[in-house]
């Protein structure tokens, strides 16, 4: 473990943004967090990739760097393949590694950004996967009972960009490994128009690669780079409205971009509306919703949290004021009151 003093947290935050850490404690073992204090949610800080934060303030006690490694084939039955993978392993770099081993389950889910133990925390997804079909277990250590766990899909609570980790319990557990079912029988997923369509031929001639480069070419072309222009990646959820709401939204805003959700509601585009908003573009200090995709907010320069939480909350009034609807952000506000 590398334990750094008065950390700079500018360069492990995909967004860019200036903070410190008064203790920065990056752990590369398990064995590491036997050494550790107990963490305290006022004061402290648990964190992998920095892809999804956003930091409002400094961290005044310890910020937990998840840098555990490792992936490997725990259970192989000849169709179906169990695999294990360290948390702080990058996201995009599992997906990649899984297709060389001719596995599949992942390819739709290339290009997200951060790392292996961020992803059961937002149950991240794209293109009609979502991880919650792969994903099979997680090994955590349990800060309340100072004892380490394994927690099932189920026991995960899996929702849309939600789960036990991010809104019942955010701070009682260090994910180190997360366990993956994945298939040798490749079954492609496009139910998404723009997939099928970048894709370029007929789903019965699409390999897994072939969607994987797919979704690689559409994520870079809506998306900025972060490690061109910092930003967290979407900002905010698409809502999921019921029946009644749906309806309401399609006679009121006919151009409404809306589609089913697997719950059976509709889930609504939150960067349409904030698109008819007119707010593409604008900016809040070094802070502004990207040209390129109106769901993203960059960081044009020398932007400072307050400046992102600022912009989001006039986002927010704005969608609400037009639609009805309360957009929630996807990435976490960091903010300490001390």
């Amino acid at each position: 473990m590398k334990a750094t003093p008065d950390a700079s947290l500018q360069g492990l935050n995909s967004f860019g943004l200036s903070a410190q850490a008064r203790l920065l404690a990056e752990i590369e073992h398990e064995e590491d967090i036997l050494a550790l204090p107990a963490f305290d949610p006022a004061f402290d800080f648990m964190m992998g990739g920095g892809s999804n934060v956003i930091f409002v303030s400094d961290v005044p006690g310890t910020l937990y760097l998840n840098r555990i490694t490792g992936k490997g084939i725990v259970d192989d039955n000849g169709s179906t393949v169990r695999i294990e993978i360290g948390a702080g392993e990058n996201w995009h770099q599992l997906v990649r590694w899984s297709l060389d081993q001719g596995l599949y389950g992942l390819e739709n889910l290339a290009l997200i950004p951060g790392s292996v133990g961020a992803a059961p925390i937002q149950n991240i997804g794209a293109y009609g996967v979502e991880l919650s079909s792969v994903l099979e277990s997680v090994t955590a250590w349990d800060w309340y009972s100072a004892s380490w766990v394994s927690l099932s899909r189920e026991d995960c609570r899996l929702a849309y960009r939600d789960s036990l980790f991010r809104s019942a319990e955010p701070d009682r557990y260090l994910i180190t490994s997360v366990e993956f079912k994945l298939s040798r029988q490749f079954k492609p997923q496009l139910d998404y128009a723009e997939l099928l369509e970048e894709l370029g031929h007929p789903p019965d001639k699409a390999s897994a690669r072939d969607v994987f480069d797919a979704v690689v070419r559409l994520r870079r072309r809506k998306l900025p780079d972060p490690s061109l222009t910092g930003n967290a990646g979407s900002f905010f959820k698409n809502p999921v409205v019921d029946e009644e709401t749906a309806r309401e939204l399609q006679e009121r805003h006919p151009g409404i971009a809306h589609w089913p959700s697997p719950d059976g509601r509709t889930k609504v585009s939150a960067a349409w509306m904030i698109e008819s908003c007119g707010l593409k573009g604008v900016r809040e200090g070094g802070a502004g919703v990207s040209e390129q995709h109106a769901l993203v907010i960059v960081n044009h320069g020398g932007a400072s949290g307050h400046d992102v939480s600022t912009l989001a909350v006039e986002i927010q009034k704005a969608v609400y004021e037009a639609f009805g609807i309360r957009l929630e952000p996807e990435p976490r506000l960091v903010e300490f009151d001390v």
